[in-house]
């Protein structure tokens, strides 16, 4: 049986690094994965070892979004087209698909409603694709559960590092995640020093981390070599395919 995975957390708490671990676990497994880099600073396609030079996120594509949401003035299309754009865009690679959306930066920008209008119903459709495993790497913070873009998800990994404010990110994400009736949330403790660490978040959170990551030398040198970082790592793989399998019984 397929699932689909979305990870959350707090920005620069290393959701896209356990994202990929996560995505090469199941690749190993001979499972078909559909990757969704929906972080408003895409870089997924880097951390598993395709070449992004030529990637550009679908939000960047302004001229696009513009025509499928058909803007005029204050109004737009609610239900825009957008079942062509996966052929257009995926990027393929041995069992692995890549959609890279990113996120709509709105920084003084007035309301970006039409342009997420077409994220929202691509991501949507995506999740709704069969026969594959998906791993969807969220923007960073809540909003895309107050949005309820991922109500149709499996299971939610939160993503924490020993900080009060990762883990407070942590709890809004969980009482957001109640509300939509989403039953499978987890914590993923990541970047832990010692056990201290580890025990840190368990007692913070009230619950067990589902995965526990440990800082890895080898990972932040595969990264900043630009380099796949799935391969620098094997306890860090180990941990991702503990995960899983949980997943798979949860």
């Amino acid at each position: 049986m397929t699932m689909k995975i979305a990870v959350c957390g707090k920005g620069g708490v290393g959701k896209s690094t356990v994202c990929a671990y996560l995505i090469q676990a199941l690749l190993n497994r001979d499972r078909r994965v559909l990757a969704i880099d929906a972080d408003p600073s895409p870089h997924l396609a880097r951390l598993l070892g395709l070449d992004d030079s030529h990637i550009t996120p679908i939000a960047e594509m302004k001229d696009l979004l513009n025509e499928r949401s058909g803007r005029d003035g204050p109004f737009y299309n609610l239900n825009p087209k957008v079942d062509d754009l996966p052929e257009r865009f995926m990027k393929k690679r041995n069992g692995l698909s890549l959609m890279v959306l990113g996120a709509i930066e709105q920084g003084g920008a007035g309301c970006a409603c039409a342009e997420n209008a077409v994220l929202r119903n691509l991501l949507n459709r995506l999740l709704l694709s069969g026969g594959e495993d998906i791993v969807l790497d969220m923007e960073a913070g809540v909003e895309h559960l107050g949005r309820g873009t991922i109500a149709g998800v499996d299971h939610i990994l939160v993503v924490v590092q020993p900080y009060r404010g990762s883990i407070e990110t942590a709890e809004k994400i969980d009482r957001l995640a109640r509300d939509l009736k989403i039953r499978s949330l987890h914590i993923v403790a990541n970047n832990c020093q010692d056990e201290e660490d580890a025990r840190f978040i368990k007692e913070m959170c009230g619950q067990k981390p589902v995965g526990i990551f440990r800082a890895s030398i080898e990972t932040k040198k595969a990264e900043r070599q630009g380099l796949p970082v799935t391969v620098a790592s094997p306890e860090m793989l180990e941990n991702a395919e503990k995960i899983i399998s949980v997943l798979e019984r949860s």
